[in-house]
């Protein structure tokens, strides 16, 4: 009898492979050939599941945009949960935003596949609508943790773009600590990136305590 083949995990099967080699070679080795030989099947096989690499990193990209984001609502829930102004709110908001940098081994694959993409959009239209999604989709919940962190936020104009220009800043602030954490993780530490978050959560006119580096060593882990 023909052996049973679950199209769903063989799919994520397959996606796992364009991760690991955009984690370790980059997003231009994760052909079809290469994600087959790295998932151990024959590019027939592949094409079974995804008739175009266009096809295959699409919906790649959208795997990591959802485990990604999902991350993010599991911490905003909690946050949202807590008591603003209370250190334990202050520690939730700062375990938020951690989770879009790569302080452990599943996060800095995440993060490298996340920041590969998102540059790779500016020039493959294809990419362009998980691009747009992920985007919007952070957007939102830092916008909404600004807005809390806030001093004074009202509802005037002037008010608003503020709010608008500190979601953007600190936006621009975790891709920064992202990339930096990627290229140089034995100085870019999970301790320098939560101090460097505190820092900057601290303008909004708060006082901040907690780390980011409970849950991780401060290194990356990104293995082939």
């Amino acid at each position: 009898m023909p052996k049973f083949v679950d199209a769903a995990v063989r799919r994520q099967e397959i996606v796992e492979a364009v991760f690991r080699i955009i984690a370790a070679e980059g997003l231009e080795r994760a052909s079809l050939r290469e994600v087959a030989a790295e998932a151990d099947l024959a590019v027939g096989s592949v094409r079974h599941y995804f008739t175009s690499s266009e096809e295959l990193l699409a919906h790649s990209f959208s795997v990591v945009v959802d485990r990604i984001i999902g991350r993010l609502t599991s911490a905003d829930a909690h946050l949202a949960d807590l008591a603003s102004g209370t250190p334990e709110y202050h520690r939730g908001a700062l375990a938020l935003l951690s989770e879009f940098l790569p302080l452990d081994g599943e996060r800095a694959v995440d993060a490298c596949v996340w920041m590969a993409f998102k540059n790779a959009a500016r020039t493959k239209s294809y990419l362009v609508p998980e691009a747009d999604r992920g985007h919007r989709a952070v957007a939102v919940i830092v916008g909404r943790l600004v807005k809390e962190l806030s001093r004074d936020a009202g509802g005037g104009e002037a008010e608003q773009h503020r709010l608008v220009t500190e979601a953007e800043r600190l936006l621009a602030t975790l891709d920064g600590l992202t990339m930096h954490a990627l290229l140089q993780p034995d100085w870019m530490t999970a301790r320098i990136c939560g101090d460097v978050l505190a820092a900057h959560l601290a303008d909004l006119g708060r006082g901040w305590d907690g780390s980011v580096a409970d849950r991780a060593d401060g290194r990356l882990a990104l293995s082939h």
